[in-house]
């Protein structure tokens, strides 16, 4: 098992992000479908009675995606899966400011591969020890990552001027930009998202590598992830949860219709 927490300060509000990475997520799925691949939103609906982080928190907004992204997957997984086996599929329970997500791959691996990302969202600048409230056994196995959105590397495929909180300034809010290595002690809101990933494989002779590979996936994520966050700003900032549900049933509707005609295109020249 592997346990990480990674660490994301914006300058934002706890309530902000809210409505921010509902967003991001909606505006950043458009970018990985197409062609016949992308993303599959089964359910987005409320939900009651979930008992979440000991009974904490029961009730919020349920998602059920499955992620067609065969060519996403590394090359050595692609070669040892199955044909049609490279779906992986996300439930994420949002009951904010907690939210818990779990990742599997149930046509393949079923339960030999688990990720759970756990986030909690807290005004703050990321100095709390154990928001998720782990046992001592856990806690003693969990690497603390503090991702910096503004000066973390960034590989050149990843790199978007428009997406660098370096250079972005906010027209709504005069937010940014985010200079010098502290700037998370300067700007005024400001909160952290801690998110807790706890990862379980269990495939005999490739644990370490696919441990490895899912380390640096994550945190390029988020670090990617979070920039967009903030340099959206101007997209989502004065958005209602209402605006935010009507943008994730129209983002549904193009998601499908992305991928289903890649599907179509596809169909067509093997008939051809």
């Amino acid at each position: 098992m592997l346990i990480q927490e990674f660490r994301v300060t914006l300058p934002l509000t706890v309530e902000e992000y809210q409505v921010a990475q509902l967003y991001s997520v909606a505006e950043a799925s458009k970018d990985n479908t197409g062609g016949g691949e992308g993303i599959e939103v089964l359910k987005n609906e409320p939900f009651t009675n979930y008992p979440l982080l000991g009974g904490k928190y029961s009730s919020g907004q349920y998602t059920y995606k499955i992620y067609h992204l065969a060519s996403k997957v590394p090359a050595f997984v692609r070669y040892l899966a199955p044909k049609g086996s490279l779906e992986i599929h996300e439930e994420a329970w949002n009951a904010y400011p907690y939210c818990k997500t779990v990742i599997t791959n149930p046509g393949y691996m079923k339960e030999n591969f688990v990720i759970c990302i756990e986030s909690m969202h807290i005004g703050d600048i990321g100095d709390q020890e154990n928001v998720h409230e782990l046992p001592p056994e856990k806690l003693k196995m969990r690497d603390v990552v503090h991702i910096d959105i503004a000066n973390d590397p960034m590989s050149p495929s990843d790199y978007k001027e428009t997406e660098d909180p370096t250079r972005f300034k906010s027209t709504k809010t005069g937010r940014g930009p985010l200079v010098g290595p502290d700037w998370k002690t300067k700007v005024n809101p400001v909160m952290t998202c801690y998110k807790l990933v706890t990862v379980e494989f269990k495939w005999f002779g490739m644990q370490k590598r696919v441990e490895s590979f899912i380390q640096k996936s994550e945190r390029r994520l988020f670090t990617h992830f979070h920039r967009q966050v903030f340099c959206w700003m101007d997209g989502w900032h004065g958005l209602t949860m209402e605006d935010i549900r009507a943008i994730e049933d129209k983002t549904k509707e193009e998601l499908e219709a992305l991928r289903k005609k890649g599907e179509v295109r596809g169909m067509k020249a093997e008939l051809d």
